[in-house]
């Protein structure tokens, strides 16, 4: 990559459009992606030089906000042949991130066809499969020869978004079956259509959302899927580099919820920084006043403290401890969630998993922490004459946290999903947090039991008063 930057700024010093066409040109377009991100000032240039059909190929790769800024530089005749020359699919994806004035005014640009092409994929819900389809496909009807649909291929497959799949349509336009093209191209070329079909069609709905799509490409290998609505009618197909990016874009959004955030629309370094702030802000305020109902909790258990100091010792290894069995068991479930091999109806599985894993590694903790207390109060009196005491009160409490912290975070977001929110919002920071107030009020409780005449001691019959003697 250094060697082709420092050739491309050669090119450019000697301001030879034609040599940088000619180096443009003969590479791939993921090298002229990575070229735009080295020199992102020369990416409309760059865009504009290249022969039209490596240009709609290398812009429909690069991220929007590098879309957006190469689209506000390109001369006008550049971004009509571009927004025409885009595959349907992408130029939605395109016109569903850009504002609507912008989108107005690009749509004006498109043919008559095209142009209702486009208004009637936006049509479609934000995260819905009708958004990611394209119209362009090869279909033909059950009663043609082998022959007839080869013909047809070379006619029209050069328009198609890709030929690995054939289409067989019945009447008005309803899907009947989808054939690999090479079943096509090893049979006898008499061979009817019908004789290659297999009944196994596999479809989306135009309104099933686009996470459902990407767990059904990933559990049946294919390279595309058609996409028809309630009547069964082929509206279009989604291809597999289109739930690529889908994937990716919800992977990179969940990560992002995981850590505590609300999902940024554009790459780190490109995000405006205040609004990068914005993003931050709302889930800090959320978790820090969160955070001071562990303040409430402490002061309400005070008493306890002071008459044994020793017991704020362990206050952070109980909040931890808590805190990251429940990070743990939140961030399995939920992307056992996004992977389709957990959904709200096993709930009841889930749980008892979680009850019997968190109560052995609570048990395993406990024990690490009764018999650390153990062995460094033969060595120092720092937890004073009741560590024993001190050692079992950290044991069973170690075993309620942990155990309690499992159960939140694979129960959490199970209920934000039945509530029809994201479960990636059941974020670590957010169920340490609730972890957080739930472990001090179980550690002090048990506390108040294993050490129960120590921190309320009887009061001394001679302290009553004597009136109450009498």
């Amino acid at each position: 990559m250094e060697e082709m930057v420092e050739q491309v700024e050669l090119l450019l010093e000697n301001n030879d459009d034609e040599q940088i066409r000619e180096y443009l040109n003969n590479l791939n377009i993921s090298d002229v992606e990575e070229l735009i991100s080295e020199l992102p000032e020369y990416g409309p240039r760059f865009i504009d030089t290249l022969s039209l059909n490596r240009a709609v190929n290398v812009f429909r790769i690069l991220d929007f906000p590098t879309q957006e800024r190469i689209l506000k530089k390109l001369p006008g005749t550049k971004v009509t042949e571009l927004i025409n020359e885009l595959p349907p699919d992408d130029r939605t994806s395109l016109f569903s991130e850009l504002h609507g004035d912008t989108v107005q005014k690009l749509i004006q640009y498109l043919s008559p066809a095209d142009r209702k092409e486009a208004l009637q994929l936006l049509g479609y819900k934000e995260d819905s499969v009708g958004r990611l389809m394209t119209p362009d496909y090869i279909a033909v009807k059950k009663s043609w020869d082998v022959k007839r649909v080869l013909a047809h291929i070379r006619e029209y497959g050069k328009d198609s978004e890709t030929i690995d799949v054939i289409y067989v349509l019945g009447d008005k336009g309803v899907l009947l079956d989808d054939i690999r093209i090479r079943e096509i191209l090893l049979v006898d070329p008499d061979t009817k259509i019908s004789e290659l079909m297999d009944g196994r069609l596999i479809a989306l709905n135009a309104t099933d959302p686009q996470q459902e799509a990407i767990n059904i490409f990933r559990m049946n290998n294919r390279v595309a899927l058609p996409v028809t609505d309630d009547a069964d009618v082929l509206l279009g197909i989604v291809t597999v580099d289109d739930i690529l990016w889908i994937a990716n874009e919800e992977y990179t959004e969940d990560i992002q919820k995981i850590g505590g955030t609300e999902a940024l629309d554009e790459p780190y370094l490109d995000i405006n920084l205040f609004r990068l702030v914005k993003k931050r802000v709302g889930w800090l305020i959320v978790l820090f006043l969160g955070e001071m109902f562990t303040a409430t909790a402490m002061g309400y258990f005070g008493d306890d403290i002071s008459k044994v100091v020793a017991l704020a010792f362990f206050l952070p290894l109980i909040i931890s401890s808590g805190g990251n069995s429940g990070s743990q068991a939140s961030t399995l479930i939920i992307q056992a969630m996004a992977l389709g091999e957990v959904t709200v109806a096993d709930w009841w599985r889930v749980m008892r998993r979680e009850l019997i894993s968190g109560l052995m590694l609570g048990v395993i903790l406990g024990i690490i922490g009764f018999f650390r207390i153990t062995i460094w109060s033969a060595f120092s009196d720092v937890y004073g004459a009741h560590w024993l005491l001190i050692a079992f009160t950290v044991g069973f409490a170690l075993i309620g946290v942990v155990l309690w912290g499992s159960l939140a975070g694979s129960m959490l977001p199970l209920v934000l999903k039945k509530l029809g929110a994201d479960p990636a919002t059941s974020s670590a920071p957010f169920v340490a947090t609730l972890v957080d107030v739930t472990g001090l009020i179980i550690y002090f409780t048990i506390a108040s039991l294993v050490m129960h005449d120590i921190l309320h001691p009887p009061i001394p019959i001679h302290h009553l008063g004597p009136k109450i003697m009498h």
